[in-house]
Order: C-alpha cells, then sequence, then structure tokens
C-alpha cells in the first residue's frame, strides 16, 4: 500500500459493534445498527459478513465500488468466516492469510483492544 498507493485501496467494513475510543466512523468502520444491516444483508448488499462475539461484520458492495471506482484494487481485511463467503463469490480473488508474529504478541493485541473499549 505504501509503495504503490495509487494502485490498491483498503474498502471500510461494516459493523454492529459500538465504536473504540478514537475510531471514525467511515473511516475505521461504518458503525451500523443491527436491523439495518441485516435488512442489507439480506437484499443482497454485502459481498461477505460474519457474526463474530456477538457483533455483525461485513464488506458492502458499495465498500468495494467505492475504491475500484478510484481506478483502485481493492484490499479486504477479513476474517476466515468472510474469506470462504468470498472465495464461494463468482469474483477472482487472490488470499493471502496473515498471522501474528507470536501468541504472545496476539494476547498483548487483543488485551489492548479491551482497555480500548473501557
Amino acid at each position: 500500500m505504501k509503495e504503490y498507493p495509487s494502485k490498491f485501496g483498503f474498502s471500510v467494513s461494516h459493523t454492529t459493534r459500538s465504536p473504540r475510543v478514537k475510531e471514525i466512523d467511515g473511516v475505521h468502520y461504518h458503525f451500523a445498527g443491527r436491523s439495518k444491516m441485516e435488512q442489507d444483508i439480506s437484499e443482497g448488499e454485502f459481498l461477505e459478513f460474519a457474526h463474530v462475539h456477538g457483533n455483525l461484520y461485513g464488506t458492502s458492495i458499495e465498500a468495494v465500488e467505492s475504491v475500484t471506482d478510484e481506478g483502485k484494487r481493492c484490499i479486504l481485511d477479513i476474517d476466515v468466516q468472510g474469506a470462504r463467503s468470498v472465495r464461494a463469490s463468482s469474483l477472482e480473488a487472490i488470499f493471502i492469510f496473515v498471522c501474528p508474529p507470536s501468541f504472545e504478541e496476539l494476547e498483548k493485541r487483543l488485551r489492548a483492544r479491551y482497555i480500548c473499549r473501557l
């Protein structure tokens, strides 16, 4: 992304969870009400979605189109459930699985997320 900023762009995902400290709607996520997001999913407006820790997360077709309309390749930051949905679609996608460097680092990141919610 840093090397080729005009070629790649991230889509902004949707979620039904509340924003964490310093998260901005439309930048970090599109924060949505559960009923609205469920309606949009049922109407086929999402490329992928997943239930995670009691919340919905997903990528709308509109979010992907906003990146491709800029002439960029869209990068999705999604979990395994979302990747399965994209794989089952008609898109010709490339998948890259990224792991944290260690379980200790993963625990540190997850604990930091929890602290940010307080």
